[in-house]
C-alpha cells in the first residue's frame, strides 16, 4: 500500500463536496436574484426638484452602479455555471482531478474553491504558458 497514490475521492468525500457545492450554489443563486432585481430597478429617487448638478451626479452614480451590478451579475452567472459543472464532475466521479497534471487536487483547495479544475501546480503551469 505504501507509495500508492490516491486516484479519486471516495463516495463519502464526494458527498461532502456535493453538499458544499450545493450550499454555494444556493447562495450564489440568491445573490444573483438580488443583483438582478437591483440591476433592473429603475425607480426614481425623488430628485426632480433638486439642483440639476446634483441630479447629473446622481444619474452618473446610478450608471456606475448599474455597470458594477452588471459585472457582478455576469460574474455570478459564470460562478453558477462553474458550480453546476463541478456537480456534474462529482456525479461522474472525476471531480477533483487537475485538468493539467491529472493528479488529485488537494482536499483543502477544493474546500476553498470547490469549482476549480486545477491544482495549484496546474494553475501555475497554465499561467506560465499564457
Amino acid at each position: 500500500m505504501k507509495g500508492l497514490v490516491k486516484q479519486r475521492y471516495s463516495m463519502e468525500e464526494r458527498k461532502e463536496f456535493r453538499k458544499l457545492i450545493l450550499d454555494k450554489l444556493k447562495k450564489a443563486k440568491k445573490d444573483l436574484l438580488i443583483f438582478k432585481e437591483s440591476f433592473y430597478n429603475d425607480k426614481n429617487n425623488g430628485t426632480d426638484d433638486t439642483y440639476p448638478t446634483f441630479k447629473a451626479f446622481e444619474e452618473g452614480s446610478e450608471t456606475l452602479s448599474k455597470e458594477q451590478n452588471a459585472k457582478i451579475v455576469e460574474h455570478l452567472q459564470m460562478f453558477i455555471r462553474s458550480l453546476n459543472a463541478a456537480l456534474i464532475r462529482v456525479g461522474n466521479k472525476d471531480y477533483g482531478i487537475c485538468r493539467i497534471t491529472k493528479k488529485l487536487i488537494p482536499k483543502e483547495r477544493l474546500m476553498a474553491v470547490p469549482h476549480t479544475t486545477f491544482s495549484i501546480e496546474g494553475k501555475r503551469l497554465v499561467e506560465k504558458n499564457k
